[in-house]
């Protein structure tokens, strides 16, 4: 099995574009080999339309089905372990948003069993934009995953502390005064981490009054919920509508770092870790 895991570098996620379902890629964030599983290989399918986002425009006639991911996955910890690489975590993200796949209960569920028995050490993760929380049923699946002995990571995106500024990072449907009730809600319930992309738009940094109100809402959060960390980070991929959305400097993202820092230290909320990816 020698040679046969390929670990694409950070930027490098396109497999997922060429219909793999199951895609080993290093992630900086998770500090090494991170297994992702992709509910969508045929097309993109979210409820966001992010600007920053490296999904680029594919088409594909591949199906996904559970019982190919699971033979997929299985095979990439195989592999992995046969190079004696760590599998840091198994991730759902893929090409769009994991819970409005119709298969998205039962692939996490697979997914956790396959964990349990073939990389016990390894994290679940769900990165997430947090619009299936507003679902009922999606909201108590992913409560009772992440806040039982699943121990489900979920990676919660929150880009905005104003409706404007949301309408321009996120480019949603979903009204943001309902998005962030539910997020509010399930905080208290289940832990999180919270990623924030910092980002300009049109050649632009958010406003103050944008990034004082996020900072005061992510403060709110941490002091009302159960956020394990907060992360930062900045366009480190290309995008299909570049120049559009473009990278700003990483003394940004640590000014903005040290700022929340100083806030959640003044609501006793200091252990929560905030860290920056640039």
């Amino acid at each position: 099995m020698s040679g046969a895991i390929k670990i694409g570098p950070v930027e490098n996620h396109r497999g997922r574009e060429e219909g793999a379902i199951v895609y080993p890629v290093y992630s900086r964030r998770s500090k090494g080999l991170s297994v992702g599983i992709n509910l969508f290989p045929d097309r993109k399918v979210c409820s966001f339309d992010c600007p920053y986002c490296e999904v680029f425009p594919f088409a594909q006639d591949i199906v996904f089905s559970v019982e190919v991911m699971e033979r997929a996955l299985k095979a990439a910890i195989a592999n992995a372990h046969a190079e004696n690489i760590p599998v840091r975590d198994i991730c759902f993200s893929g090409n769009g948003e994991p819970t409005m796949s119709p298969h998205f209960a039962t692939a996490l569920e697979a997914a956790l069993r396959i964990r349990d028995e073939h990389a016990p050490d390894a994290t679940l993760v769900l990165i997430t934009n947090g619009t299936g929380l507003l679902n009922d049923r999606t909201f108590d699946l992913l409560r009772c995953f992440a806040a039982g002995p699943a121990a489900l990571a979920i990676w919660l995106k929150l880009d905005a502390g104003t409706p404007d500024w949301y309408a321009a990072m996120d480019r949603s449907a979903v009204p943001y005064d309902a998005l962030t009730a539910r997020i509010r809600q399930f905080v208290t319930l289940a832990p999180v981490t919270i990623q924030t992309m910092l980002c300009a738009i049109d050649g632009k940094e958010a406003p103050p009054e944008e990034a004082a109100a996020w900072e005061y809402l992510v403060t709110e959060l941490a002091a009302a919920g159960k956020i394990r960390s907060i992360q930062l980070y900045g366009k480190a991929r290309p995008a299909p509508e570049d120049p559009l959305a473009a990278a700003l400097p990483a003394s940004y993202l640590e000014h903005r770092a040290a700022s929340l820092r100083t806030a959640l230290d003044e609501a006793n909320s200091n252990t929560v870790p905030v860290e920056v990816y640039p």
